[in-house]
């Protein structure tokens, strides 16, 4: 037992580094330095949130989208929806509480900048008494036997 000396400590040979210290611009450089071998990968798009790498024709399909038109409610709709707004006397803010909608949507709907929705219009038609929609527009709305 007298060869066991419980005092001294050998290293064979140092850890390597964990972490973000071993991606650390000096530890790579200290590597190379000293002849060990060093792996690097560069990554693409790193730290963007992109996922794939873009289609050859994506330029061309960006131009046909810019190019679309989206269909907005005409203004004589818009008309019609504040003519018959102000004959119940009723603001903006009034009538969107009434069809449960925000404020803002009935100011695009009367300017004319918002694009249409069945839904939202025979919400404004029930709470207006008039047709928004078909060949009758302006026309009284006139309600079918309940069954």
């Amino acid at each position: 037992m007298a060869e066991s000396d419980w005092d001294t400590v050998t290293y064979l040979r140092k850890r390597p580094a964990k972490g973000a210290t071993a991606k650390s611009s000096q530890v790579v450089n200290d590597a190379m330095r000293k002849g060990q071998d060093v792996e690097t990968h560069k990554k693409w798009s790193a730290g963007t949130n992109k996922q794939r790498q873009a289609a050859v024709n994506a330029t061309t399909v960006d131009g046909e989208v810019e190019d679309m038109h989206r269909q907005t409610v005409s203004l004589d709709v818009g008309r019609l929806i504040q003519q018959g707004r102000q004959n119940k006397k009723m603001a903006q803010k009034d009538l969107a509480v009434k069809i449960n909608e925000k404020p803002q949507v009935v100011n695009d709907y009367e300017a004319g900048r918002a694009v249409p929705s069945n839904q939202i219009l025979g919400k404004l038609e029930r709470v207006l008494g008039m047709k928004l929609r078909g060949k009758d527009k302006g026309q009284p709305l006139t309600m079918g036997p309940k069954k």
